[in-house]
């Protein structure tokens, strides 16, 4: 299913299966159930073994899919294993799409890490952290490539400051302030770094447009004056 070259080749259709499998498994039994446990000790402890139970099923699939996951192209698709832990990091896609979250159940799931690093960041960086500023960069790398197109130097930087600011309420709501830096840098970088130079060329362009409409404000404005 996977080898066979097209149009026999289902390698596509298998990995876009999985991914539709591990949203549904925690949108319709993860979820609920965290949301059902009111007492923050219990919520822990189902979180604890709802975690342990997902990564035991990406285990299992990732040995079912063995063969499947040699025929994916890395330069252009992520692993199956960092599909099933990307899956977390569409939650805060949807809020930055504009989409309701909840934001204290985030805040929640997300600091279990601490917890079960007794305060110390390992489980958090390396279960969360590093998927999550991956999508980061790939989320906003998607809306740089529309926006650097569209709009105007002005209307591209005002855009810039409002990511910048919505990330850092993202932090002081649900993230680890530890996050904070290298999340702001990925956006930067993003935004910015990789489109330098179209900036500073949009910026010139603008620039050269003001002056022309100041001078020819100007003109207009003393040619009102000579009689």
């Amino acid at each position: 299913m996977c080898s066979q070259k097209p149009p026999y080749s289902y390698a596509s259709q298998l990995y876009d299966k999985y991914k539709e499998a591990l949203d549904e498994y925690i949108n319709s039994t993860v979820l609920p159930a965290l949301r059902e446990k009111q007492d923050a000790e219990f919520m822990l402890r189902e979180l604890v073994k709802r975690w342990e139970n997902y990564k035991r099923m990406l285990r299992w699939l990732f040995i079912f899919f063995h063969y499947l996951s040699r025929y994916i192209d890395r330069r252009l698709l992520p692993t199956l294993n960092d599909v099933g832990l990307t899956c977390f990091d569409n939650l805060i896609d949807k809020e930055r799409e504009g989409e309701q979250i909840d934001r204290a159940l985030l805040k929640n799931v997300l600091g279990i890490f601490a917890e079960i690093g007794r305060g110390e960041m390992e489980y958090y960086v390396s279960d969360f952290g590093d998927a999550m500023l991956r999508d980061t960069a790939a989320y906003y790398s998607r809306k740089a490539s529309s926006w650097i197109v569209e709009d105007s130097y002005s209307d591209y930087m005002l855009k810039v400051e409002e990511c910048l600011k919505k990330e850092k309420d993202r932090v002081s709501h649900y993230l680890h302030v530890s996050t904070e830096k290298k999340l702001l840098e990925k956006v930067k970088h993003e935004l910015l770094v990789v489109y330098t130079n179209q900036l500073l060329e949009k910026e010139h362009s603008e620039s050269r447009a003001l002056l022309r409409d100041e001078k020819a404000e100007s003109s207009g404005s003393l040619c009102q004056m000579i009689p």
